[in-house]
């Protein structure tokens, strides 16, 4: 069955920045306060930044896209600070259309790179970003947002966060199985184990060519206390082995039994 159809476009009423507003609060909760005005999705508009909508056949905004362009590193790159797609919507590849058109707005600047951040124990953002886009880590920020952001969906976590780089140019395109286990990951060291009571424990694996770092399926099923421990064993993990020059290539789901892990290899 295919996907309903949507389009894709540059916000240009006020009525439309209104409307984005909303779905931020649908997605992140009312007393969210990295919550972007209007006002400032519009004037990011008049300087290089994308701020744009998916709309479905009725014409309802169903999600939508934010970034500003600037210079990192020497580079001139874009950026993408939101994407947020309606509950209603989800599942139907929305959240790749929006990103696709926001890096081809941006190539016509000259922009080489796109940035953006994720949670690393969301296990379908890891999905999303690495499987289905292509994009890597490049950073790990502890606690970037800070732990009292007013969103329901952190809830009191250290929101810390991964910044992925996306190459404009990057030519990477999803295939069947790209987030299935491969021959060989077994024998990579596991390096947060869980023990009987679920609880994960940090066993770092220095020299090995391949890493595994497990996440939860879903961290917001887990208690607080549970919770806390994955971030900071994870942010360990991920600071450890970005430190020491290995890269993030692969994110692996698992059936319902094993957990999804990420895959460090070492650079040569």
């Amino acid at each position: 069955m295919s996907d309903p159809p949507v389009t894709i476009r540059d916000l240009a009423t006020l009525e439309e920045y209104q409307e984005c507003c909303e779905i931020q609060e649908e997605t992140w909760g009312r007393g969210f306060s990295e919550r972007v005005p209007g006002a400032i999705l519009r004037v990011s508009q008049k300087i290089g930044g994308v701020t744009a909508g998916a709309f479905n056949a009725e014409g309802r905004m169903v999600g939508f896209v934010f970034g500003m362009t600037g210079i990192r590193d020497g580079r001139l790159s874009h950026w993408s600070d939101m994407l947020a797609v309606r509950e209603e919507a989800r599942g139907h590849h929305i959240g790749d259309q929006l990103k696709h058109f926001q890096r081809e707005k941006v190539r016509t600047l000259g922009v080489e790179v796109m940035f953006w951040t994720f949670d690393p124990l969301v296990a379908r953002n890891a999905h999303f970003n690495i499987n289905r886009l292509g994009a890597r880590p490049v950073e790990y920020v502890v606690d970037m947002y800070g732990s009292n952001t007013g969103s329901s969906l952190h809830g009191k976590l250290p929101t810390d966060r991964v910044v992925l780089g996306w190459e404009i140019d990057n030519h990477y395109k999803p295939w069947p199985g790209m987030d299935s286990p491969r021959p060989g990951d077994e024998s990579a060291p596991l390096v947060n184990p869980v023990n009987n009571g679920g609880r994960p424990r940090l066993e770092l694996a220095d020299g090995a060519p391949l890493v595994r770092v497990q996440i939860p399926h879903d961290v917001t099923t887990q208690v607080e206390e549970r919770a806390l421990e994955w971030r900071y064993v994870v942010r360990e993990a991920f600071l450890h082995y970005l430190g020491h020059g290995y890269q993030v290539n692969r994110f692996v789901r698992c059936g319902s039994e094993a957990l999804p892990f990420y895959v460090f290899s070492r650079s040569l």
